[in-house]
């Protein structure tokens, strides 16, 4: 229930970030980021000579997903379109009761980093609560059925390529070219959000004082090693390896522990993305 509750909460506070990035700053400043809420913007812009203000963006969320939702659910089946039906209306309900409003003097670099950490924070969370809010990755999903030789991720580079393309035409190219900064920064802030406590450290530490340096490892780091038996291809010699997956603030110290250990230690430091399992994210069923 209390898991229930937290991901509800996170869906709501995720989809109002991304609403105020779209609405109260993209659209407000005609910068067009892709996405369907990036159509939204072009097509406020291009109607405001029909209709008075615009066709707003919400209803431009809505005309574009509902039939995508009822393509989704014949293609994909009903659970594929629950998980993500709550996350687009509460997005699209957002979107039209957020204002919208031209600034007078636009700081298009400011609206671009405010924009992108925003809406960075916004799609972290609703990835994080296991959600997506329809739009281009939807579609993407659906359009694998047909380009079966690019995946989701190429699909969706692709459309919403396009996508911002079309804004370079309708907002010119100074504007799109701040869109990019939004993008660069929202990818980086929704990343950060969705690995969380996930992402952490692989450290791979050759040396013959290795279980001085596992000792290190597990009495003051707290953390495991495994040891892993190699053959140096060069030197032709046995070699011991120790395997150990630790936060990023414990490299430092596990420099310190392998280094007063053995200062001919060889030690190889990568980045892992997530990290399921005891000391780091519980796994739950």
């Amino acid at each position: 229930m209390a898991g229930y509750k937290k991901r509800s909460l996170q869906l709501v506070i995720g989809t109002f970030f991304m609403a105020i990035a779209y609405k109260s700053i993209y659209d407000s400043v005609q910068m067009v980021t892709g996405g369907f809420s990036g159509i939204g913007v072009i097509v406020r812009h291009l109607t405001m000579g029909i209709v008075e203000g615009g066709i707003p963006m919400w209803v431009t969320n809505v005309v574009l997903n509902v039939p995508l939702f009822i393509a989704s659910y014949i293609i994909k089946g009903r659970k594929f379109v629950a998980d993500t039906v709550v996350g687009t209306a509460l997005l699209t309900v957002f979107l039209a009761v957020l204002p919208s409003k031209m600034p007078e003097t636009t700081d298009y670099l400011i609206a671009a980093v405010t924009g992108g950490v925003l809406y960075g924070l916004g799609i972290g969370l609703v990835l994080s609560a296991g959600a997506t809010t329809g739009g281009t990755d939807m579609l993407a999903v659906l359009l694998t059925k047909v380009l079966k030789g690019y995946s989701i991720v190429r699909i969706m580079q692709i459309i919403d390529g396009l996508i911002i393309v079309a804004g370079m035409v309708v907002f010119g190219i100074r504007i799109s070219l701040y869109a990019m900064i939004a993008i660069y920064i929202g990818t980086i802030v929704s990343d950060r959000i969705v690995e969380g406590a996930k992402s952490a450290k692989a450290v791979w530490i050759i040396s013959d004082n290795y279980r001085e340096i596992a000792q290190g490892v597990m009495k003051e780091l707290v953390r495991g090693a495994t040891l892993f038996k190699g053959n140096g291809m060069y030197s032709d010699e046995r070699r011991n390896v120790l395997l150990c997956v630790v936060s990023k603030k414990q490299i430092p110290r596990l420099k310190e522990i392998a280094q007063s250990a053995d200062n001919k230690v060889f030690i190889i430091i990568g980045d892992v993305r997530e990290v399921w399992g005891e000391g780091f994210v519980k796994i739950t069923h």
